[in-house]
């Protein structure tokens, strides 16, 4: 279908006299229905998806040039801005349509009254101004939200040699296939009519309106929670560098306050270059450390805040009484306590923490120009993140063994070296924090705030100011909900268990799931009428179910459905073990948070 829209951007279907078709009496034009309308089918998503892919097409075609290496290792902040005509294919603004696009772009259109005088192609084109990424800028933000080698080394240290690079392989083939899945509904369901904006987007047009305020509100505790932690570690950083003279709190608070100016950047296309200099600082930490690690001795004091071994086997950790010597540096080639299995599960926490990005995949595809390259900028982004996972975790290991600590730069001994990761680390954490900050205050703003309120889009000038002022908000919330909880580690489960699972490796499956069927379920005579606005369908229920999930991927199908269980397994086993530590962790001592001035890594504070 997708292919004969190229051309003139219309419907074959439709005749040159097409606009004298009475359309059916119910029918309501995407520009004048609600944000998130129910009575949208899912035919008229997929006719639409199809005709904007066709145009996506026909503008690459059109274009000029093609990436470079140079552009690839320092992205554009943008694509060139796509010109359209007045029917929305691709061409030349007059100073008339010009004019007219502009408008349309700052219009309120969460505003019904607005969106009720407003063309279909002052509709579309405030869509296509809003597409602007690249698939390298994209790269670039895959690999900083998702990076996080630091912790591989510990991961890898509760499971041992063989289960930690057996399964940070299949949980990094398995973030790659959720992307690729994630990927397909997308460019299935997204339109210039109907544009997509956030995963719950995903779930509303497939199982309807309670599935997407569960997603929303998972991916909303999850980003807050996610720049709360990042705020935390920064603090410990800067207590660590301060050698626990500055108050701790003090040290977490002025992250949040540096976060009120980082969050002001809004579109994810300026987030390029920062996202690009993150990658290259947590690469220069990654060399520096492994460079001290191989030529000092493990950072024995701190091991016991949360090391492999103080997680698995604390005896492994403990010097001697008499000597005060530490055990050497000791390796497991499978489970170190196969009869306490917390601390593994714990460290297995922590590697579905390392792929955890899946969550913001559909607010990267919703910015670019062409979505149909997100592939690539996903799949290079997951074999250049194993690839620095592997290599340094598994280095980490074998140099440092049960000592290997949970912020592998924090677990050198030189004090020196010890700031220079620190300082270097803080200023690519805060940047990865703002990436957060900014999907997650778009999630809450584009489904409470627009949705329920009608806040004016981000793209007007009442929008940017309520941006503004929802930044320092949101940022202070997040950084109370951390300071609250005394474990750090176990909080950073507890996340990982309740969010970064089921968007990673639990929705994926089963909303292609969704899709799959019902896009196969639809027989050749049967779709969305453009010329009438009906929907044709011939029948419903569970044979139709059946026809979806036989004639399409059979395969695929089935594997989605282990795929989902195993997920979910998964999900109930961390779940289990996070609650548990962080039981444990605020009974031993319930005032050691962020607003106190003590440091959780100062060991001889009272």
């Amino acid at each position: 279908m997708a292919g004969a829209f190229v051309g003139n951007g219309g419907d074959p279907r439709m005749s040159g006299d097409a606009a004298a078709v009475d359309t059916y009496p119910g029918y309501i034009s995407p520009q004048q229905r609600l944000l998130h309308d129910p009575n949208v089918s899912f035919e008229e998503y997929r006719y639409y998806a199809d005709k904007t892919r066709a145009e996506e097409k026909a503008l690459k075609e059109t274009e000029v040039g093609s990436t470079g290496f140079m552009q690839i290792l320092f992205p554009p902040k943008s694509s060139p801005k796509p010109v359209y005509n007045s029917q929305g294919a691709v061409g030349e603004f007059d100073e008339k349509g010009n004019a007219r696009r502009q408008s349309s772009v700052n219009a309120n259109l969460a505003d019904m009254s607005t969106r009720q005088v407003i063309t279909m192609e002052e509709w579309t084109n405030a869509s296509r101004a809003f597409r602007t990424a690249t698939w390298a800028a994209c790269f670039y933000l895959i690999t900083t939200d998702i990076l996080g080698p630091f912790g591989v080394g510990f991961s890898i240290g509760t499971l041992g040699w063989g289960p930690g690079i057996g399964l940070f392989t299949v949980f990094g083939l398995m973030a790659g296939y959720s992307g690729y899945l994630l990927w397909r509904i997308f460019l299935g369901l997204d339109s210039y009519e109907f544009p997509m904006k956030n995963y719950g987007d995903l779930a509303f047009r497939l199982f309807g309106t309670v599935p997407r305020y569960i997603v929303n509100i998972l991916q909303s505790i999850q980003l807050i929670c996610g720049v709360g932690l990042i705020v935390i570690s920064n603090g410990q950083a800067i207590s660590q560098v301060s050698q626990f003279k500055l108050c701790y709190a003090i040290c977490c608070l002025l992250w949040c306050i540096v976060g009120f100016a980082v969050g002001q950047v809004r579109t994810l296309a300026k987030y390029g270059w920062l996202a690009n200099a993150a990658i290259w600082m947590n690469l220069m930490i990654m060399f520096i450390s492994m460079g001290v690690i191989a030529h000092s001795p493990p950072n024995y004091p701190i091991s016991v805040l949360g090391s492999a071994g103080a997680a698995t086997v604390p005896a492994d950790i403990t010097p001697d009484p008499t000597t005060g010597i530490y055990p050497p540096v000791k390796h497991y080639s499978g489970l170190p306590n196969p009869g306490s299995l917390i601390g593994s599960i714990n460290g297995l926490m922590q590697g579905v923490y390392a792929y955890g990005g899946a969550q913001l995949f559909i607010e990267f595809m919703a910015e670019m120009k062409r979505p149909h390259d997100f592939i690539k900028a996903m799949w290079g982004a997951q074999f250049f993140i194993y690839t620095c996972y592997m290599v340094y975790g598994c280095f980490v290991y074998y140099y440092q063994g049960q000592y290997s600590y949970q912020i592998a730069y924090q677990g050198v001994s030189p004090y020196g070296w010890q700031t220079a990761g620190n300082m270097i680390a803080v200023i690519s954490g805060i940047i990865a924090a703002g990436l957060y900050g900014n999907i997650g205050i778009k999630v809450l703003y584009n489904n409470i705030l627009m949705d329920l309120f009608r806040f004016p889009p981000l793209t007007t000038h009442k929008g940017k100011v309520l941006w503004a002022i929802i930044v320092p908000i949101y940022w202070t919330i997040a950084f109370i909900i951390a300071a609250s909880i005394p474990d750090f580690f176990g909080l950073v489960s507890v996340v990982a268990a309740f969010c970064i699972i089921q968007f990673c490796y639990s929705f994926p499956p089963a909303l292609a799931l969704g899709f799959f069927i019902k896009k196969h379920a639809m027989r050749a005579d049967e779709g969305f009428d453009p010329a009438t606005g009906r929907v044709i369908r011939h029948d419903g229920g569970i044979k139709r179910w059946i026809r979806g999930f036989t004639a399409g991927p059979l395969w695929m199908n089935i594997f989605n459905i282990f795929y989902l269980g195993g997920a979910l397994t998964t999900f109930i086993l961390g779940a289990y073990a996070a609650i548990d530590g962080i039981a444990e962790a605020f009974a031993a001592n319930p005032q050691l948070n962020a607003f106190s001035c003590n440091s959780p890594l100062n060991l001889n504070a009272s």
